[in-house]
């Protein structure tokens, strides 16, 4: 037998989620589309309503207004129950008395489905997530992660529209995380399911997603594919949370075609304009973007300034670095000539790296 795959749309318009007759507001006003196929993470920082936007999906919470619609069907107040959804939950919630098979065939059990079919779909659940042969063990007697892979194979034998995962990975080791973060992009790859991946971990999210979701104070803070919120942030927030950035002052002085001259601790730097006019900006640098040490005859070296921390990390140097611009935080993969703490330093930029962001 193989699972089917039914990969639906998910759509937010205009759902706002509030608590306390109006006084919380958990979700504001906020819109999106999941397309088929598509895996969407949606990521923030505690509190900032990625984790109730998911419970809407699954139906365990409901908007106080707005609609929802998966796969083209308003399901804005229907019941968990009679959504076409399946969630896999942080804590695995596997039932420690149960086979391994028996936690993957609980939901199709308890829905009415013959037993042969039953057991046939779980162990193809089990072979999909790479369990074969596991169906008699007990959860206790399984790692972390493959406990994990039993959660996911429990929610796939339900051959939902739409997938959705809540920080999945948070009670794995970094090592571990990493290599099932990959299983399950692979294997939502190859069955085509639509997913929505809850989690704070920004590695995490721009390693799985299609397209991210970044969220913040309840609403949406900018949405679009990993590299485009990397290399193009659209604030202050977004550059500082999607991986590290040194937010420095500039000023943009002149604008031509695309290009703007930013005057930064006064050396000038060429960079897009991205829409904004002449006047004050923050320049959000990558801490692979800043360059110390520049040979001698480089025809833009910024002043110098000295490293007060210089840190080992195997396959990289990072050094924080006192400046014009205030403290940088440098990564350098020159491992083999590492540069000492309190040593003066030449500072520059790579040609990637740098963009211009709004002042809050």
């Amino acid at each position: 037998m193989t699972l089917k795959t039914r990969a639906g749309s998910v759509v937010f318009e205009n759902v706002t989620k509030t608590y306390g007759r109006g006084a919380i507001t958990a979700i504001d006003n906020v819109s999106f589309e999941i397309r088929p196929g598509e895996l969407v993470t949606l990521l923030g920082p505690s509190g900032c309503g990625k984790t109730t936007t998911l419970r809407m999906i699954a139906g365990l919470e409901h908007p106080s207004s707005g609609k929802i619609l998966i796969g083209g069907k308003d399901v804005t107040q229907l019941p968990a129950t009679d959504r076409d959804v399946s969630m896999v939950f942080q804590s695995y919630a596997l039932f420690p008395h149960m086979t391994v098979r028996e936690n993957v065939a609980y939901g199709l059990d308890v829905s009415g489905h013959k037993k042969a079919d039953v057991i046939e779909k779980a162990e193809e659940g089990l072979r999909l997530v790479g369990l074969a042969g596991y169906g008699d063990r007990l959860p206790s007697e399984l790692s972390g992660g493959q406990q994990q892979r039993v959660a996911v194979a429990r929610a796939l034998v339900l051959e939902p529209e739409v997938l959705l995962l809540d920080e999945p990975l948070s009670n794995l080791d970094a090592k571990l995380r990493r290599q099932v973060r990959t299983e399950i992009r692979d294997l939502q790859q190859n069955l085509g399911l639509t997913a929505v991946y809850v989690t704070h971990d920004q590695e995490e999210a721009l390693a799985v997603s299609d397209r991210i979701i970044v969220m913040n104070r309840s609403v949406i803070a900018q949405q679009g594919t990993p590299r485009a919120l990397y290399e193009q942030p659209a604030s202050a927030f977004i550059a500082d949370f999607i991986g590290d950035a040194n937010l420095v002052d500039g000023t943009i002085t002149t604008i031509e075609g695309d290009l703007a001259d930013v005057d930064i601790a006064g050396v000038t730097v060429r960079l897009p304009h991205r829409g904004y006019a002449p006047g004050p900006i923050h320049v959000a640098v990558r801490p692979d973007a800043v360059v110390l040490n520049l040979a001698e005859g480089d025809d833009k070296p910024l002043p110098n300034g000295h490293v007060t921390h210089a840190t080992y990390l195997g396959s990289e140097m990072q050094y924080s670095v006192q400046s014009p611009m205030g403290e940088l935080f440098v990564t350098d993969h020159r491992i083999d000539t590492p540069i000492s703490a309190g040593s003066e330093v030449t500072i520059g930029f790579s040609e990637r790296g740098l963009a211009l962001v709004a002042t809050d």
